[in-house]
């Protein structure tokens, strides 16, 4: 993997209220040059970000999101094969089952990432990618979990899915992609839109005008980290402690208080993943 240059920036003013980040990819940060999963908690804790969603993208790191997860209190974790990792398993059905097996575990808050890839995926891969997102669907409801979607250039075959299967009780669009429109489908149907550090990029007014009618009861934050580093770090590598860059970014587009959006946001955390605790 090649690393993103300039180094993890500066610490940003830290947030009034706590909140969580709900999305993020630890193992692949430390590849970036994170230390260790201690100093990450520690600079994020100090940024006004106290608990974190480790999230699993294939057996392998599901299994060690798992075991983080047991092991830190502040960090509960998602298993799930990601959409375009389907498509390449030639032993999807077995893979699919040890996913399950790491689902039962208390740790275990959510299944996904899972959803369906356009972008990366060409039609040839479709049909696992349907396989499989039905199948972590099926898990997240059996398990009473919550849905974490991972959504590229799929926006209506997605919710078509979602609607033929019927979707579990709490489902997340992570790293919500999608402008007005596809923002209040997805509000009408109960689901939580979890916006990342594209909020900020100079390119990105339509998925601002998403956040702007999206109640502060259905929204959430994320890093991706180490992806999807927020204004003004674009570039560098990302992690939960720049979460405040995008919480003071849609508190502006919300043209709502700070602390008022940083608890909604925190209660919004219990509400899908339960209590860290």
């Amino acid at each position: 993997m090649n690393k993103r240059a300039g180094g993890f920036p500066p610490a940003p003013e830290p947030l009034p209220v706590p909140v969580f980040d709900s999305h993020t990819h630890l193992d692949i940060t430390l590849q970036e040059g994170l230390t260790s999963i201690e100093a990450g908690l520690e600079m994020s804790t100090a940024a006004g970000v106290d608990r974190l969603v480790q999230v699993g993208v294939d057996v392998e790191s599901s299994r060690w999101s798992v075991e983080v997860a047991a092991d830190h209190p502040a960090i509960v974790s998602t298993v799930a094969l990601h959409p375009n990792d389907a498509p390449r398993r030639a032993d999807l059905d077995a893979a699919l089952r040890e996913i399950e097996d790491l689902a039962a575990h208390p740790r275990v808050r959510g299944i996904g990432e899972t959803g369906l890839d356009y972008f990366r995926t060409g039609e040839d891969g479709r049909k696992a990618q349907h396989e499989s997102f039905r199948a972590h669907i099926a898990m997240a409801k059996r398990y009473g979990k919550a849905l974490v979607i991972h959504d590229r250039d799929a926006h209506d075959d997605v919710l078509r899915v979602l609607d033929e299967e019927g979707a579990p009780e709490q489902v997340v669009m992570h790293c919500f992609s999608g402008d007005e429109r596809f923002a209040l489908a997805c509000v009408e149907r109960g689901f939580f839109l979890s916006f990342a550090g594209t909020l900020t990029f100079a390119n990105a007014a339509d998925l601002r005008a998403a956040a702007a009618v999206t109640p502060l009861e259905r929204i959430m934050v994320e890093t991706d980290a180490p992806f999807l580093t927020p204004m003004p770090h674009r570039g560098r590598p990302n992690a939960s402690y720049l979460i405040p860059l995008t919480v003071r970014a849609l508190a502006e587009v919300k043209k709502v208080d700070l602390e008022e959006l940083c608890t909604a946001l925190s209660t919004n955390g219990e509400v899908v993943f339960g209590p860290w605790a």
